[in-house]
């Protein structure tokens, strides 16, 4: 496939040829988010894959075939005996992957396991919507110690909003019956929930709701945006910051309370880059981005959410049957996403907060015309959210230190 456009930057003005000459080196890939299913048994008016700038799911095929599968499989093999790697990350993902079926699903994880060198360790896990967790796909998925992770927005009125059925109906009660399958007795495949930040839903009720299965970790998505295509009520000229008020109140809420069985991974990680630590997360702090999606046809592309910005931007030209991951590891579009603060716009060097936003989602940078090269979209609201968490820890802190004698 032709390299997308428009080649704006970092296809056009990041030196990669200069970052290697200069000894610089790619970390290998460690994640591997696996296309299995191309198409959705939902139809959500917010979704990335099939109602964004990027139409190319149209002409791909519905699910990824044997051979695909079966070239996959082997050049992740290849990536992990070339650089000794002692742990990687298998995520079935979609569309929706579960349905691909039972079969296939147990067909691909075992091809998996099997072929990778020793003593290299295998997790698999998968990304679904819930609808589909029946008590034999649960059962197939506890045989294969497979974990899920399941999107939901919050209740009925909330998640209803936009995570609709083909029909127009909601899938909240599908959702929540697969859930309470997985939270019962499949509790140790439970991962954790993904909610996509909506403005007309109360925090606080949103929050409560997430937690009614106990779920082990709540991941908050901002809704995919960029300058050129704005997220909803996101000012791009100033004017506020709703959605940094929106997670305030969730933080406050699940900050103060005394036992947090459940970790909401946004704060997590800012709290952790805060305090001298390692962000694991590709949407705070500077840490290299160390994962790859290969397609349902086998091609190789970068983050899906770069299908908000243009048709095409997800892309790297490669494929599994022509290309080793090494490959990939130098496409211009990786290699911004490795190199830390060099991948920032010159307005971020400034920025007090600079270190732990790291610039924010990458794919929320977008402009057209300058390409990535900018600030995020989300900009006021990421340092104002920063900057309260900040201040809390600063204050715990202060008052956990031991008072000086005279």
């Amino acid at each position: 496939m032709p390299e997308p456009e428009p080649a704006e930057w970092p296809l056009q003005g990041l030196d990669v040829p200069a970052l290697k000459a200069g000894g610089w080196q790619p970390m290998p890939f460690a994640e591997f988010v696996l296309k299995i299913h191309g198409r959705c048994n939902l139809a959500c008016d917010y979704c990335y894959v099939y109602e964004s700038a990027d139409q190319t799911w149209r002409t791909r095929p519905t699910a990824m075939a044997p051979e695909v599968l079966a070239a996959t499989t082997a050049r992740v093999a290849e990536h992990v005996s070339d650089h000794l790697l002692e742990d990687v990350s298998i995520v079935l993902h979609g569309g929706e992957p579960l349905l691909a079926g039972e079969a296939a699903i147990a067909g691909a994880v075992e091809q998996f396991r099997a072929a990778m060198p020793p003593p290299c360790d295998v997790e698999v896990s998968i990304q679904t919507n819930g609808v589909l967790l029946t008590d034999a796909m649960l059962a197939m998925l506890d045989e294969h110690d497979v974990g899920v992770s399941v999107s939901l927005d919050g209740d009925r009125d909330g998640h209803d909003r936009h995570r609709l059925r083909a029909n127009g109906r909601g899938s909240h009660s599908g959702v929540m019956r697969g859930l309470n399958r997985l939270a019962g007795s499949h509790r140790r495949l439970y991962r954790g929930l993904l909610c996509t930040v909506d403005l007309d839903n109360d925090p606080i009720r949103t929050y409560e709701a997430l937690l009614e299965t106990g779920p082990p970790r709540i991941d908050f998505l901002l809704p995919h945006g960029t300058w050129s295509a704005p997220p909803p009520r996101r000012p791009v000229e100033g004017g506020g910051t709703p959605y940094a008020e929106w997670l305030i109140t969730v933080f406050d809420r699940w900050y103060h309370t005394p036992r947090k069985e459940t970790g909401v991974r946004m704060f997590e990680e800012i709290m952790n880059v805060l305090l001298g630590g390692q962000s694991q997360s590709e949407n705070v702090g500077l840490s290299p981005v160390a994962m790859l999606v290969v397609d349902t046809d086998g091609t190789l592309q970068q983050v899906d959410s770069l299908k908000t910005s243009y048709a095409g931007a997800p892309e790297t030209g490669l494929n599994v049957f022509d290309h080793s991951f090494d490959e990939a590891l130098w496409h211009p579009g990786v290699v911004a996403r490795q190199i830390g603060r060099a991948a920032l716009a010159p307005t971020c060097e400034t920025c007090g907060v600079r270190d732990i936003c790291g610039g924010g989602a990458y794919a929320h940078r977008y402009r057209e015309g300058s390409g990535y090269l900018n600030p995020s979209v989300y900009c006021p609201d990421l340092m104002k959210l920063i900057e309260h968490i900040g201040r809390t820890l600063q204050r715990d802190l202060a008052r956990a230190q031991p008072t000086r004698s005279n």
